[in-house]
């Protein structure tokens, strides 16, 4: 088939790689100047497992190209809009991107064709753009909401959970079937408006069991229960699984933060009081502010300390800052009064920007703590989990103390060899 991919973030790009892997011909569209440079040189702006062999191998294919615009006429099979819907100071979700994109197809579109929407919207949108945007056209709408993590974007195009597609003419479901001949997985044809729902409600419940596992862990606490067993005798029982049971310091990322904001805006909108989502996001941003409270607790004082922050992505794996704890924690110690030094495997180029101007960025773990009378782990990176701990205790100075943000590190092992350690529930 012929595509066109308008829009390249992480999800635009996954789609332009892998449909050009899968023997589809693709034109990519993408307005940002310096990324299209980027792009076109067959380097990747993003970090994502895999997608820089893949973007080289799509390339000298001859089955991926790049442009600026979206091609005047518009001759395609079908036109995939990936573009980024980032949330409003009031937590609805910024569609302009999205419209600005539909405008563009129906004004450069001759003849017909379909219009696969990738990107992340509030339910009732689709149905808005047909009758606002695309009556009385040739072009055809579906919505086909993407259900991609970062760092595991590729693997999770080719074997998804599964696929949801929503359109008033059931007619296009044969050119899909071609766009994903060599993907397996449920399908489940629904309306538009019902293919939107699914994606917000699958995030705002992931959202939701992250927090209820969070504040059972702050009642372990309390009462003197181990959520790390706690977590085990959940998780065994198959009506609820282990998925998305690790407490911390709250979930983060491009998708959850801003769906469930956008799900419960859109609920308030209609009238109606979603109050578990509610408590879902006031627990997440608790969560954050209870860390930097223990370590109060145990210094007595942030003024002056000296603090590693280590992790900064939301997630190992990745380099997106996006909603990511680490940001919202080292702007409290900051404001404390607090010196934090910061180290990121990935993430250190993407957070400079976002971070206070004082914070020292350093190369690795050992220069991060040096000094240091207290370590908060973020990021559960391999690298820091596997690092020598003794030589960061010599490094650092008294109360050796750790947070550990993601339950991740060994309580055990570093309480032998002297350190003050503070977990989540445990």
């Amino acid at each position: 088939m012929d595509v066109v991919v308008i829009g390249i973030g992480r999800v635009g790009l996954v789609a332009a790689c892998c449909l050009a892997k899968s023997g589809h011909s693709v034109t990519a569209v993408e307005n940002n100047g310096a990324k299209l440079e980027l792009l076109q040189r067959g380097s990747s702006p993003l970090r994502e497992h895999g997608i820089e062999a893949l973007l080289k191998q799509s390339i000298n294919s001859g089955r991926l190209r790049f442009v600026p615009s979206v091609p005047t006429p518009l001759k395609t099979d079908l036109i995939m809009v990936t573009v980024n819907t980032p949330p409003l100071d009031d937590g609805s979700a910024d569609l302009s991107q999205v419209f600005a994109a539909v405008q563009q197809v129906k004004k450069a579109t001759d003849g017909q064709t379909l219009l696969v929407m990738k990107s992340t919207v509030p339910p009732g949108t689709g149905d808005y753009i047909v009758k606002t945007y695309l009556a009385n056209t040739n072009i055809e709408y579906v919505a086909n909401p993407e259900f991609l993590r970062a760092s595991t974007a590729i693997d999770d195009w080719y074997h998804p959970s599964r696929t949801v597609i929503g359109t008033r003419n059931p007619e296009v479901l044969g050119k899909l079937k071609v766009l994903y001949t060599d993907i397996t997985a449920p399908v489940i044809v629904t309306s538009i408006t019902s293919a939107e729902m699914i994606k917000y409600a699958a995030n705002a419940f992931l959202a939701t069991k992250i927090s209820f596992i969070n504040e059972v862990a702050n009642l372990c606490e309390a009462v003197g229960a181990n959520i790390d067993d706690v977590v085990k005798g959940l998780g065994l029982d198959p009506r609820i699984g282990t998925a998305h049971l690790q407490p911390g310091i709250g979930y983060g990322g491009a998708c959850l933060p801003k769906d469930a904001a956008a799900l419960e805006h859109l609920a308030a909108s209609k009238g109606y009081d979603f109050k578990l989502l509610k408590a879902t996001i006031e627990v997440n941003a608790r969560q954050r502010q209870l860390v930097v409270h223990k370590l109060a607790n145990v210094l007595g004082t942030l003024k002056s300390k000296k603090i590693a922050l280590l992790g900064l992505a939301f997630k190992p794996g990745t380099d997106d800052i996006t909603g990511a704890p680490a940001v919202d924690i080292a702007g409290m110690l900051i404001a404390e009064g607090a010196e934090v030094c910061v180290h990121d495997p990935m993430a250190m180029e993407s957070a400079r920007s976002l971070l206070p101007g004082s914070m020292l960025f350093c190369p690795d773990i050992y220069s991060a703590v040096a000094g240091a009378c207290a370590i908060i782990l973020a990021t559960e990176w391999p690298q820091l989990l596997e690092a020598d701990w003794n030589k960061v205790k010599k490094g650092m100075v008294e109360p050796y103390a750790i947070i550990d943000g993601r339950n991740a590190l060994p309580k055990n092992r570093l309480v032998a060899a002297g350190f003050k350690y503070i977990g989540i529930g445990r």
